[in-house]
Protein backbone atom coordinates (compact mmCIF):
# COMPACT_ATOMS: atom_id res chain seq x y z
CA UNK A 1 0.00 0.00 0.00
CA UNK A 2 1.69 3.61 -0.86
CA UNK A 3 2.14 5.54 2.23
CA UNK A 4 3.24 9.24 3.04
CA UNK A 5 6.54 10.62 2.00
CA UNK A 6 7.82 12.41 4.93
CA UNK A 7 4.54 14.44 5.81
CA UNK A 8 4.61 17.49 7.43
CA UNK A 9 2.17 18.19 9.99
CA UNK A 10 3.62 20.67 11.76
CA UNK A 11 0.83 23.99 11.22
CA UNK A 12 3.34 26.31 11.15
CA UNK A 13 5.22 24.54 8.66
CA UNK A 14 2.36 24.21 6.30
CA UNK A 15 1.36 27.97 6.44
CA UNK A 16 4.71 29.00 5.43
CA UNK A 17 4.80 26.65 2.34
CA UNK A 18 0.66 27.96 1.03
CA UNK A 19 2.55 31.15 1.17
CA UNK A 20 5.57 30.02 -1.34
CA UNK A 21 3.19 28.29 -3.44
CA UNK A 22 0.76 31.23 -3.55
CA UNK A 23 4.23 33.52 -4.96
CA UNK A 24 5.23 31.10 -7.16
CA UNK A 25 1.26 31.08 -8.43
CA UNK A 26 1.81 34.80 -9.07
CA UNK A 27 4.63 34.69 -10.85
CA UNK A 28 3.29 31.53 -13.11
CA UNK A 29 0.69 33.86 -13.81
CA UNK A 30 2.41 36.92 -15.46
CA UNK A 31 5.00 34.73 -16.90
CA UNK A 32 2.62 32.42 -18.70
CA UNK A 33 0.28 35.18 -19.31
CA UNK A 34 -2.70 32.64 -17.66
CA UNK A 35 -5.95 34.33 -15.83
CA UNK A 36 -7.95 32.36 -12.77
CA UNK A 37 -5.22 33.21 -10.10
CA UNK A 38 -7.48 34.47 -7.77
CA UNK A 39 -9.63 31.29 -7.86
CA UNK A 40 -5.86 29.63 -7.57
CA UNK A 41 -4.96 31.33 -4.36
CA UNK A 42 -8.45 30.69 -3.00
CA UNK A 43 -7.37 26.95 -2.61
CA UNK A 44 -3.85 26.72 -1.64
CA UNK A 45 -4.56 25.96 1.55
CA UNK A 46 -7.25 23.07 1.04
CA UNK A 47 -4.63 21.52 -1.36
CA UNK A 48 -1.38 21.87 0.93
CA UNK A 49 -3.63 20.04 3.88
CA UNK A 50 -5.31 17.16 1.76
CA UNK A 51 -1.41 16.72 0.19
CA UNK A 52 1.03 16.84 3.11
CA UNK A 53 -1.71 15.72 6.23
CA UNK A 54 -4.78 13.57 4.28
CA UNK A 55 -3.58 11.15 0.93
CA UNK A 56 -2.02 7.95 1.48
CA UNK A 57 0.44 8.71 -1.70
CA UNK A 58 3.48 7.87 -2.85
CA UNK A 59 4.94 9.75 -5.55
CA UNK A 60 7.76 7.93 -6.94
CA UNK A 61 4.78 5.29 -7.27
CA UNK A 62 1.84 7.50 -8.83
CA UNK A 63 -0.31 4.74 -10.69
CA UNK A 64 0.35 2.45 -7.58
CA UNK A 65 -3.33 1.04 -7.54
CA UNK A 66 -3.92 1.37 -3.42
CA UNK A 67 -3.27 5.10 -3.59
CA UNK A 68 -5.43 7.66 -2.65
CA UNK A 69 -7.26 9.55 -5.63
CA UNK A 70 -7.60 13.88 -5.56
CA UNK A 71 -9.06 15.17 -8.21
CA UNK A 72 -9.15 19.11 -8.66
CA UNK A 73 -12.80 19.47 -10.32
CA UNK A 74 -12.14 22.75 -10.71
CA UNK A 75 -9.76 22.77 -13.36
CA UNK A 76 -9.14 26.16 -13.71
CA UNK A 77 -7.45 26.18 -10.61
CA UNK A 78 -4.77 23.85 -12.20
CA UNK A 79 -1.74 26.41 -11.22
CA UNK A 80 -2.74 25.60 -7.47
CA UNK A 81 -2.77 21.84 -8.43
CA UNK A 82 0.37 21.92 -10.87
CA UNK A 83 2.69 23.70 -8.04
CA UNK A 84 2.02 21.28 -4.88
CA UNK A 85 2.25 18.54 -6.74
CA UNK A 86 5.45 19.99 -7.76
CA UNK A 87 6.42 20.68 -4.32
CA UNK A 88 5.36 16.91 -2.91
CA UNK A 89 7.67 15.50 -5.50
CA UNK A 90 5.80 14.32 -7.98
CA UNK A 91 8.01 15.86 -10.79
CA UNK A 92 10.95 18.35 -11.10
CA UNK A 93 9.60 21.92 -9.88
CA UNK A 94 11.31 23.39 -12.73
CA UNK A 95 8.15 22.28 -15.37
CA UNK A 96 6.22 25.01 -13.08
CA UNK A 97 8.34 27.60 -15.61
CA UNK A 98 7.40 26.06 -18.62
CA UNK A 99 3.44 26.49 -18.12
CA UNK A 100 1.45 26.71 -20.95
CA UNK A 101 4.35 26.86 -23.10
CA UNK A 102 4.34 25.12 -26.52
CA UNK A 103 5.73 21.60 -25.97
CA UNK A 104 5.09 21.41 -22.27
CA UNK A 105 3.46 19.57 -20.16
CA UNK A 106 1.09 21.91 -18.10
CA UNK A 107 -1.88 23.03 -20.20
CA UNK A 108 -3.97 25.74 -18.72
CA UNK A 109 -6.38 23.35 -17.73
CA UNK A 110 -5.55 19.84 -16.58
CA UNK A 111 -5.48 16.84 -18.47
CA UNK A 112 -5.30 12.86 -17.71
CA UNK A 113 -1.22 12.26 -16.71
CA UNK A 114 0.11 15.34 -18.08
CA UNK A 115 2.59 15.02 -15.36
CA UNK A 116 2.35 12.53 -12.63
CA UNK A 117 -0.19 12.95 -9.67
CA UNK A 118 -3.16 14.01 -12.43
CA UNK A 119 -5.60 11.64 -11.80
CA UNK A 120 -8.17 13.29 -14.45
CA UNK A 121 -8.93 15.65 -17.40
CA UNK A 122 -11.09 18.69 -15.71
CA UNK A 123 -12.50 21.87 -16.76
CA UNK A 124 -15.85 20.94 -17.97
CA UNK A 125 -17.45 21.91 -14.04
CA UNK A 126 -19.69 19.81 -12.48
CA UNK A 127 -17.84 16.70 -13.54
CA UNK A 128 -15.59 16.49 -10.99
CA UNK A 129 -17.63 14.73 -8.61
CA UNK A 130 -18.90 12.11 -10.92
CA UNK A 131 -15.66 10.97 -11.58
CA UNK A 132 -14.98 10.39 -8.03
CA UNK A 133 -17.61 8.53 -7.30
CA UNK A 134 -16.64 5.70 -10.83
CA UNK A 135 -13.70 5.83 -9.21
CA UNK A 136 -15.10 5.03 -5.55
CA UNK A 137 -17.67 2.19 -6.71
CA UNK A 138 -14.70 0.72 -8.80
CA UNK A 139 -12.52 0.70 -5.28
CA UNK A 140 -15.47 -1.39 -3.59
CA UNK A 141 -16.02 -4.08 -6.72
CA UNK A 142 -12.26 -4.35 -6.46
CA UNK A 143 -11.79 -4.93 -3.38
CA UNK A 144 -9.54 -2.02 -2.95
CA UNK A 145 -9.28 0.71 0.04
CA UNK A 146 -8.34 3.70 -1.49
CA UNK A 147 -10.29 7.06 -0.93
CA UNK A 148 -11.38 9.43 -3.02
CA UNK A 149 -11.01 13.52 -2.59
CA UNK A 150 -12.80 16.05 -5.00
CA UNK A 151 -12.37 19.88 -4.72
CA UNK A 152 -14.72 21.48 -6.17
CA UNK A 153 -15.64 25.24 -6.74
CA UNK A 154 -18.88 27.06 -5.18
CA UNK A 155 -20.28 27.70 -8.99
CA UNK A 156 -20.03 24.15 -10.02
CA UNK A 157 -22.49 23.61 -6.90
CA UNK A 158 -25.06 24.73 -9.15
CA UNK A 159 -24.79 22.43 -12.05
CA UNK A 160 -27.31 19.37 -12.00
CA UNK A 161 -24.77 16.88 -12.28
CA UNK A 162 -23.14 17.58 -9.05
CA UNK A 163 -26.12 17.33 -7.21
CA UNK A 164 -27.22 13.92 -9.19
CA UNK A 165 -23.91 12.83 -8.11
CA UNK A 166 -24.54 13.60 -4.36
CA UNK A 167 -27.76 11.09 -4.29
CA UNK A 168 -25.79 8.53 -6.30
CA UNK A 169 -23.12 8.52 -3.66
CA UNK A 170 -25.45 8.86 -0.84
CA UNK A 171 -27.60 5.83 -2.05
CA UNK A 172 -24.53 3.99 -2.43
CA UNK A 173 -23.16 5.21 0.90
CA UNK A 174 -19.46 5.75 -0.55
CA UNK A 175 -18.41 7.20 3.11
CA UNK A 176 -14.73 7.00 1.23
CA UNK A 177 -15.21 10.12 -0.64
CA UNK A 178 -14.74 13.92 0.89
CA UNK A 179 -16.18 16.79 -1.49
CA UNK A 180 -14.36 19.76 -0.57
CA UNK A 181 -15.59 23.00 -1.85
CA UNK A 182 -13.93 25.91 -1.97
CA UNK A 183 -16.90 28.38 -0.97
CA UNK A 184 -14.89 31.83 -2.48
CA UNK A 185 -18.29 33.60 -3.08
CA UNK A 186 -17.73 34.03 -6.81
CA UNK A 187 -17.34 32.71 -10.17
CA UNK A 188 -17.09 33.99 -13.45
CA UNK A 189 -19.81 36.64 -13.39
CA UNK A 190 -20.87 38.00 -10.05
CA UNK A 191 -21.17 36.57 -6.56
CA UNK A 192 -21.87 32.65 -6.55
CA UNK A 193 -25.34 33.48 -4.14
CA UNK A 194 -26.62 36.12 -6.12
CA UNK A 195 -26.09 34.10 -9.44
CA UNK A 196 -28.14 31.15 -7.58
CA UNK A 197 -29.24 29.74 -4.53
CA UNK A 198 -26.38 28.32 -2.83
CA UNK A 199 -27.07 29.35 0.68
CA UNK A 200 -27.27 27.58 2.64
CA UNK A 201 -24.75 25.43 1.27
CA UNK A 202 -23.78 22.57 4.41
CA UNK A 203 -27.56 22.21 4.82
CA UNK A 204 -28.09 21.34 1.24
CA UNK A 205 -25.59 18.41 1.36
CA UNK A 206 -26.78 17.56 4.76
CA UNK A 207 -30.09 17.11 2.92
CA UNK A 208 -28.81 14.97 0.02
CA UNK A 209 -27.16 12.26 3.10
CA UNK A 210 -24.18 13.56 3.23
CA UNK A 211 -22.02 13.82 6.45
CA UNK A 212 -21.64 17.43 6.09
CA UNK A 213 -18.95 20.21 8.00
CA UNK A 214 -18.48 24.07 7.37
CA UNK A 215 -14.26 25.05 8.04
CA UNK A 216 -12.81 28.36 7.60
CA UNK A 217 -11.10 27.11 4.30
CA UNK A 218 -7.66 29.25 5.17
CA UNK A 219 -7.57 27.75 9.22
CA UNK A 220 -4.73 25.08 8.39
CA UNK A 221 -5.29 23.64 11.84
CA UNK A 222 -9.21 23.20 10.76
CA UNK A 223 -9.19 22.05 7.63
CA UNK A 224 -6.37 19.25 8.92
CA UNK A 225 -8.53 18.40 12.01
CA UNK A 226 -11.84 18.02 9.69
CA UNK A 227 -10.08 15.52 7.09
CA UNK A 228 -7.68 13.55 8.75
CA UNK A 229 -10.04 10.68 9.68
CA UNK A 230 -12.03 9.37 6.35
CA UNK A 231 -14.66 7.29 6.92
CA UNK A 232 -16.04 9.73 9.78
CA UNK A 233 -18.01 6.78 11.27
CA UNK A 234 -21.28 7.74 9.48
CA UNK A 235 -21.52 5.66 6.80
CA UNK A 236 -22.32 8.64 4.29
CA UNK A 237 -19.94 10.74 1.92
CA UNK A 238 -18.44 13.68 3.34
CA UNK A 239 -18.48 17.05 2.56
CA UNK A 240 -16.39 19.53 3.81
CA UNK A 241 -17.62 23.66 2.84
CA UNK A 242 -14.43 25.79 3.27
CA UNK A 243 -15.38 29.13 3.40
CA UNK A 244 -12.23 30.97 1.64
CA UNK A 245 -11.39 34.33 0.10
CA UNK A 246 -10.86 34.53 -4.00
CA UNK A 247 -7.04 35.93 -4.51
CA UNK A 248 -6.15 34.89 -0.84
CA UNK A 249 -3.03 36.03 0.71
CA UNK A 250 -2.01 39.25 -1.63
CA UNK A 251 -4.34 42.20 -0.15
CA UNK A 252 -5.01 44.03 -3.47
CA UNK A 253 -6.23 40.92 -4.75
CA UNK A 254 -8.22 39.19 -2.34
CA UNK A 255 -12.26 39.55 -2.93
CA UNK A 256 -11.82 41.22 -6.36
CA UNK A 257 -13.34 39.03 -9.51
CA UNK A 258 -11.31 41.29 -11.56
CA UNK A 259 -8.97 38.42 -11.17
CA UNK A 260 -10.46 35.69 -12.41
CA UNK A 261 -9.25 36.98 -15.55
CA UNK A 262 -6.63 39.85 -14.45
CA UNK A 263 -2.73 38.63 -15.40
CA UNK A 264 -0.44 40.89 -12.98
CA UNK A 265 2.45 42.77 -13.87
CA UNK A 266 6.04 42.63 -12.99
CA UNK A 267 5.06 45.35 -10.30
CA UNK A 268 2.24 43.53 -8.93
CA UNK A 269 4.30 40.57 -8.55
CA UNK A 270 6.85 42.13 -6.70
CA UNK A 271 4.00 43.37 -4.35
CA UNK A 272 2.89 40.30 -3.99
CA UNK A 273 5.80 38.43 -3.27
CA UNK A 274 6.41 41.50 -0.71
CA UNK A 275 3.19 41.04 0.86
CA UNK A 276 3.92 36.81 1.39
CA UNK A 277 7.52 37.52 2.55
CA UNK A 278 9.02 36.08 -0.36
CA UNK A 279 12.61 36.80 -1.99
CA UNK A 280 12.65 40.38 -0.40
CA UNK A 281 9.98 41.03 -2.97
CA UNK A 282 11.84 39.72 -6.21
CA UNK A 283 9.81 38.78 -9.29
Amino acid sequence: MPTQTAPTRDVVTLQKLSREIRGKLVAMSHAAETPHLGSSLSCVDILVAVYWTALKIDPTQHLEPGRDRFILSKGHAANALYTTLANRGFFDPAELDKLNFDGGHLPEQPSLQCVPGVEAATGSLGHGLPLALGMALAQRIQKHKFRCFVLMSDGECEEGSTWEAAMFASAQKLDNVVALIDYNKWQATGRSNEVMGLAPLRQKWEAFGWSAHEVDGHDMAAIVDTIKKVPDGTGKPIAVICNTVKGKGVSFMEDDNNWHYRIPTADEVVTAHKELGLNGGRA
